[in-house]
C-alpha cells in the first residue's frame, strides 16, 4: 500500500491523482480479471476438503483463508495506490502489471499453495510486496512527502520483516509449521497496515490529513464485490454443467444458488454499497474510512466465496444428508456476508441495519432444523432469509426520500 504522507507524493515521475482520473483505468479492470480466476482457485481449494468426505476440514479451511488474505492484501494495496497516485504514470502502471503477474502466479499455485507449490506462492507474493515499494522508491529518488520521513522505507522494512516467515514457510516440509509461519507473516502485514508501519526513528504514517480520490476508491471496492459475485456465477455454472443434466433437484438447486447471488448483489448495493464513493468523499477522514471499508469488504467477499462452496455442495448433492461441515458453509457464507454488511452500513450511515441483524439471527436459529433436512432445504432457507431482508429494505424505503451518507469518521 502507498504510505506517502500528506498531499504530495514528493516524487519526480509521480503526481497526485487528477480529477479526470477518478474512474478505473482499463489496466485496473484488466487486473481485476486475474482476480476472478484467483478467487475461483481459492474457492476450489476450500471446496476440496468438503467434497473429499471430511466432516469438518479445519486444515483446508485455514489454508484457504491464508491464501485469500494474501491475495486480498495485494488487490487492496493496488486500489489505494491508484487512488493516491495518478494511474497513468509509468511507475504506477509498472506496479499494476507486477501485481497482475504476481497474483496470476499465486492463483495458479493456490490449489497446491500449501504443498509442492508453497515456495512459488510465497515468492510471488513477496515479489509484488517488495517490488512495489522498490519501484516507488526509485521513482521518488528516495524522497518522501512532507510531514513524515521515509514512508516508503517504512513499508519496505515491514515487508522485509515478513519475508523471513514467508520464505521459511515455503521451504519447510511440515504443513503445520508452514501454516503457523504464514499466519504470523500475514498478521504482521495487516498489523503494519493498521498501525501505519511504525519504525523507530522513521515514525509512522498518519491517516489524519491525508488526501485520497474517494470516488475512485469507493468504485474499486464496488468492482471487487462484483468480481466476487462473478466468481460465484462461474462456480455455479461449472458445477451445474458438469453434472448429469437438468434433473429436477439439481435444477432447483441451480436456481437457488443464482437467487442467492442476486440477493447478495441487491443487499450490498441497496443504499450503502451504491453510496460508498460519495461517503468516502464526504468523510472527515476519507483515508480512515477507506481503510476500514477494506475490512468490511473483506468479510463480505469472504462470505460470497464460502457461499460458492455451499453452492457446489447442494447442486451436486441436493437430497444428501446435511453434514455439520456442509451446513457451516451453506449457512455460514451468507451469515459472514451479512455480518460484514451490518458493519458496512454503520461505516456509510453511522447506524446499524436491524433487518440485517435479524437476518443473522434467523440463520442461526434455523441451524438445528436444517441439520435433519437435505442440503437443498438449507439452500432454500438462505434464499428465504435474504429475500426477507430485501423486502424489509423495500418497505422501509417506501415513501421516503433517498438517504444521504453520514459516515461517522
Amino acid at each position: 500500500m502507498v504510505a506517502a504522507d500528506g498531499d504530495s507524493p514528493g516524487a519526480a515521475g509521480l503526481r497526485g491523482i487528477e480529477a479526470e482520473t477518478q474512474r478505473a483505468t482499463f489496466l485496473e479492470l484488466f487486473l481485476d480479471l486475474v482476480f476472478v480466476f484467483a478467487l475461483n482457485r481459492v474457492t476450489q481449494s476450500l471446496a476440496v476438503g468438503f467434497t473429499a468426505g471430511y466432516p469438518m476440514p479445519f486444515d483446508q479451511t485455514g489454508q484457504a483463508v491464508v491464501l485469500f488474505l494474501a491475495l486480498w492484501l495485494l488487490w487492496m494495496a493496488n486500489a489505494f495506490l491508484t487512488s493516491r497516485l495518478d494511474p497513468e504514470t509509468s511507475v504506477v502502471q509498472f506496479v499494476m502489471i507486477l501485481t497482475m503477474a504476481g497474483s496470476m502466479v499465486m492463483a495458479v499455485a493456490a490449489p497446491q499453495g500449501f504443498h509442492e507449490r508453497a515456495l512459488i506462492f510465497a515468492g510471488a507474493y513477496l515479489t509484488v510486496q517488495i517490488g512495489r515499494g522498490l519501484a516507488l522508491l526509485v521513482a521518488t529518488r528516495g524522497r518522501s512527502g512532507p510531514g513524515n520521513p521515509a514512508p516508503l522505507l517504512r513499508v519496505l522494512i515491514w515487508s522485509g520483516l515478513t519475508a523471513a516467515p514467508w520464505l521459511v514457510g515455503g521451504i519447510t516440509d511440515e504443513q503445520g509449521v508452514r501454516a503457523v509461519l504464514w499466519s504470523i507473516a500475514l498478521a504482521l502485514d495487516y498489523v503494519g497496515l493498521a498501525l501505519g508501519w511504525p519504525v523507530p526513528w522513521l515514525g509512522r504514517s498518519q491517516v489524519a490529513g491525508q488526501s485520497i480520490a474517494g470516488e475512485r476508491l469507493g468504485e474499486r471496492y464496488q468492482q471487487f464485490l462484483l468480481i466476487a459475485l462473478g466468481e460465484s456465477i462461474l462456480t455455479i455454472g461449472i458445477t451445474f454443467s458438469g453434472g448429469p443434466g437438468f434433473t429436477r433437484d439439481r435444477t432447483i438447486a441451480f436456481a437457488l444458488a443464482m437467487l442467492t447471488t442476486v440477493q447478495f448483489w441487491r443487499i450490498y448495493f441497496y443504499r450503502a454499497g451504491g453510496l460508498l464513493p460519495l461517503a468516502i468523499t464526504r468523510a472527515r477522514e476519507p483515508v480512515r474510512l477507506g481503510r476500514s471499508a477494506s475490512f468490511t469488504h473483506l468479510a463480505m467477499v469472504a462470505g460470497i466465496i464460502v457461499s460458492g462452496v455451499g453452492y457446489e455442495l447442494y447442486i451436486d448433492h441436493p437430497l444428501g444428508h446435511t453434514e455439520p461441515g456442509w451446513l457451516a458453509v451453506i449457512i455460514g457464507g451468507p451469515a459472514l456476508f451479512l455480518a460484514g454488511r451490518v458493519a458496512f452500513e454503520y461505516q456509510v450511515f453511522g447506524r446499524i441495519s436491524r433487518a440485517r441483524v435479524a437476518g443473522l439471527l434467523c440463520l442461526g436459529l434455523l441451524i438445528p432444523a436444517l441439520l435433519v433436512l437435505p442440503t437443498l432445504a438449507a439452500g432454500a432457507a438462505t434464499v428465504a432469509v435474504l429475500f426477507a431482508i430485501t423486502v424489509a429494505d423495500a418497505y422501509r424505503a417506501r415513501g421516503r426520500t433517498s438517504e444521504e451518507p453520514a459516515p461517522p469518521v
